[in-house]
């Protein structure tokens, strides 16, 4: 059976994203935005602060489950971690070991593990112990931090420390984020592990979509800046429909920043809002002129009536 996640992404996937995108449709499971683990137990406010559907029984509005990712690299610390989560109402726990950022591999956390199979055993083993059996445990790699062929080594020490899927980046670590991905390492990876294997890379549309599920077989898919360039992505996938018009994507992008507002205030919604239309306009060149004239704007007042009336010019786009 198809099933949808919505990645992860630091600074853009926070909690009312996860909102809108999931009120959408098309969604099966999101993960939080990773909490950096060093040698101490969080107090519960932290949780909250990334995951406030941890207070809606870890779902979304629209029913959506929310897992709680953490990253690091010492496995008491991590465990401790994520059995708290799981008291608060986690529905299950990500471990990150693909994130590809320098500060986050120099401080011992992300893609950096993947030089060490044996920590990463250690780490969802540990993790698994302290965390009750009814709540799943899951991890996130890339193919490897150099060598693609790593990937293997490491999909087995996830399976081993007693996870119960695992999400591949279809890139190295050096790779980052350029294109392409390497789906064809899924399949090599699902002849060592029994485990789901999840599919995530340079999904942009439903083509790419289909020709991954093609190549890798997965019946997991995981996008992440696909869905942000087209928020409508994962319903297209999921319900065979349409492309949105560009009224549509605007309609969805001033809704984000009027919540964003009224919840967080501008100085969350500005910045926000012009990253998502920066993302839109990269594959959809009329709405370039848009983000084009907001990325000046500073004036609350003026950005909010420029998207209303790109909504309302949005015909003629």
């Amino acid at each position: 059976m198809l099933k949808l996640h919505l990645a992860p992404m630091e600074g853009v996937v926070d909690w009312i994203v996860r909102d809108l995108l999931t009120a959408i449709g098309g969604i099966d499971q999101c993960v939080t935005e990773f909490i950096r683990v060093t040698d101490n137990l969080y107090p519960d406010h932290v949780f909250y602060d990334y995951c406030p559907e941890l207070k809606t029984g870890g779902r979304t509005q629209a029913g959506v489950p929310v897992l709680v990712q953490l990253l690091g690299g010492q496995p008491i610390p991590l465990a401790e971690n994520a059995a708290r989560a799981a008291e608060l109402g986690a529905p299950g726990i990500d471990l990150n070991f693909g994130c590809p950022a320098k500060t986050v591999n120099r401080h011992d956390g992300g893609a950096t593990l993947l030089k060490y199979p044996d920590r990463i055993h250690r780490i969802v083993e540990k993790v698994r112990e302290y965390v009750p059996a009814h709540i799943p445990v899951s991890a996130k790699i890339r193919l490897g931090f150099e060598d693609p062929t790593t990937c293997l080594e490491n999909a087995q020490a996830v399976e081993a420390g007693g996870a119960s899927t695992l999400a591949v980046h279809c890139r190295t670590k050096t790779d980052m984020y350029r294109p392409p991905a390497y789906w064809d390492w899924v399949p090599k990876i699902q002849e060592k592990v029994k485990i789901p294997v999840v599919a995530n890379g340079e999904i942009w549309t439903v083509d790419d979509f289909r020709r991954c599920r093609e190549i890798t077989g997965c019946d997991e898919i995981m996008m992440g800046r696909g869905a942000i360039a087209n928020p409508f992505l994962f319903r297209e996938i999921r319900f065979a429909e349409s492309a949105p018009q560009n009224r549509e994507l605007l309609q969805f992008v001033y809704g984000f920043f009027d919540r964003g507002e009224r919840e967080l205030g501008p100085k969350y919604a500005q910045p926000r809002t012009k990253m998502w239309l920066a993302q839109i306009s990269k594959r959809n060149p009329q709405v370039r002129t848009l983000f084009d004239h907001l990325k000046t704007v500073g004036e609350p007042g003026l950005f909010r009536s420029s998207l209303l009336n790109s909504i309302e010019n949005s015909v003629s786009m």
